[in-house]
């Protein structure tokens, strides 16, 4: 498994150059951009989770991404900025006056890790605030925070307690089904 870390300046250019692009080839054609994958290096080739986030005037305005590593990273993040774009059921369609209005940030997963834990409170020491993104999961209902979400949500219990709203869950269910993973991320923004 590639490091986060292995991404070059050049690499972290073309990611956002791709994720720009895929935007303006959706108004025109409404599909992601194609990707032919023997045109990048082999980092931008390997199988990794990202998410795009797009922002227009520092609001959010589309955030859609993966959680598991089936695609090559370019594949991915010109498929999820085109679904940032154009199918965040959340907000309307990016249009062409939104364009140079909006920012791009990028983050790029490591493999998921699970904790183990035995009660909220152990969850609640082993979480590392600021670092950590999480995936909750109990049954079929499935939620995650990206560690860019501790820059709202600072205290490790109420990040915890929004996770579980956001997955459907009341925010104090304690239950054995409840299946904690962590993540880290790689973030690249064009708006730096």
């Amino acid at each position: 498994m590639h490091s986060i870390d292995q991404l070059s300046q050049t690499d972290r250019v073309t990611l956002l150059d791709t994720a720009r692009r895929s935007i303006l080839h959706g108004l025109t054609h409404q599909l992601p951009l194609p990707v032919h994958i023997t045109d990048y290096t082999e980092t931008l080739t390997v199988k990794r989770a990202c998410f795009v986030t797009l922002l227009k005037n520092q609001q959010l305005r589309g955030c859609i991404g993966s959680l598991q590593a089936s695609k090559a990273l370019i594949t991915d993040v010109s498929n999820n900025a085109f679904s940032a774009a154009f199918k965040d059921f959340r907000f309307d369609p990016v249009n062409r006056e939104d364009i140079d209005l909006i920012s791009i940030h990028l983050s790029i997963l490591s493999e998921p890790e699970p904790i183990m834990y035995d009660s909220d409170q152990d969850l609640i020491n082993k979480i590392r605030p600021g670092i950590d993104g999480l995936i909750l999961t109990k049954a079929k209902q499935r939620g995650t925070f990206l560690p860019s979400v501790w820059e709202s949500i600072q205290d490790p219990e109420q990040f915890l307690q929004q996770l579980k709203c956001k997955a459907g869950l009341d925010k104090n269910d304690w239950s054995e089904q409840i299946k904690i993973s962590r993540y880290t991320t790689e973030t690249i923004h064009d708006d730096t």
